[in-house]
């Protein structure tokens, strides 16, 4: 009983450890995911979550850090009563989150891990009901009790715990996550990621007689029935499959993989950090032309135009679809700079490259 009780208290506090860190890596694209729920909620369930969506930002970092600082405490058996009631009470916020995404599919990726490891809807439920029940079998067990020197070491260990990992997701959100798991990150080619990494390999259920069979690929005899076509490599899709450049006049999507461009990324200029649109004048004028320099945004073209009237912001704009522009940086404004479709760099307003840097990235 007691190595069982350890293991899963090992399996528990070591999974939302790894959950937290990944998720304090970064705390704005789970602040994307709050903020995707509250919508949803605020239309399906009540109105008011949508007044949560301006406190996504903060309500992520506390939920993130708690993670890892929950885990920790259970490592530890740090408090063992308010470590499991605080574990019991976000488990069944989370499965609640899940539960309602599984069943609506309204959410199609609950982010629990991040960009690092995509779950399905029920996969994350599952996992969900899983850690449910065991923290539950570690409430209602016989809890040790520690020693106040094994306490005093809780208390450094689980404090520093919660300085480093709030200090982390700060860090994280005044520049760009430390790990980027995206599709978007540097190194990429982005053409190659729009497609296929192998071919798509299906099967054909088909019925004949009562009886069932598969096939590789569609047979001719017309006495089979059709019963149903697996995609049996889905791993195999394409890892973007909705970016795209246009503007009044057409798609710009094609010439965005040729030569040399830095992109300037303002999803919504409405929520746009102005100050950092100084730093970035200022590295477009000491370009001077030597690199093409255009803006993507989703804000709609006269509010846009406004802006640019405000910020001086002299270049060509044109539109890409915001949760597009929300996965290739997490900062607004942001830099995102192309070699021939590969990315050679990302950056946040508060780090803008001087001129010299950018030059070199695209010799």
């Amino acid at each position: 009983m007691k190595l069982a009780l350890n293991l899963i208290r090992f399996f528990v506090g070591g999974l939302f450890i790894f959950s937290g860190l990944i998720k304090v890596n970064d705390p704005v694209g789970t602040a994307i995911k709050m903020e995707e729920y509250f919508e949803i909620f605020s239309l399906d369930i009540a109105g008011f979550f949508h007044y949560l969506v301006p406190f996504a930002l903060p309500i992520s970092v506390f939920l993130v850090v708690l993670e890892v600082v929950l885990g920790i405490a259970l490592l530890l058996n740090y408090k063992q009563n308010f470590t499991l009631k605080s574990l019991l009470s976000i488990i069944v916020f989370f499965t609640a989150l899940t539960g309602f995404s599984a069943i609506t599919n309204s959410v199609t990726d609950c982010g629990c891990f991040g960009d690092a490891i995509k779950l399905t809807p029920w996969e994350s439920f599952i996992k969900d009901i899983v850690l449910l029940v065991m923290i539950v079998f570690l409430y209602l067990s016989e809890h040790d009790t520690q020693s106040k020197e094994a306490e005093k070491r809780g208390h450094f260990l689980v404090g520093g715990s919660l300085v480093l990992s709030l200090a982390l997701a700060l860090y994280a959100i005044a520049h760009l996550p430390f790990i980027d798991f995206r599709a978007y990150k540097v190194g990429n080619h982005i053409p190659t990621q729009m497609q296929p990494s192998a071919e798509y390999i299906y099967e054909y259920v088909m019925e004949k007689d009562g009886e069932k069979f598969s096939f590789d690929t569609y047979p001719t005899d017309k006495s089979y029935t059709f019963v149903a076509m697996n995609h049996l490599n889905p791993e195999a899709a394409p890892k973007i499959t909705d970016f795209g450049v246009w503007n009044d006049d057409g798609d710009f999507t094609t010439e965005v993989f040729t030569g040399s461009k830095l992109f300037v990324i303002l999803y919504d200029v409405s929520k746009t950090n102005k100050s950092g649109i100084e730093e970035i004048n200022e590295l477009i004028r000491a370009l001077g032309g030597k690199v093409d320099i255009y803006a993507l945004t989703a804000s709609d073209g006269t509010v846009f135009e406004a802006f640019q009237n405000e910020t001086n912001l002299s270049i060509p704009y044109y539109y890409t679809d915001a949760t597009v522009l929300k996965t290739i940086t997490r900062s607004n404004p942001g830099l995102w700079l192309l070699k021939d479709g590969t990315v050679m760099g990302k950056w946040h307003y508060n780090d803008v490259p001087n001129y010299g840097k950018v030059l070199d990235l695209v010799r």
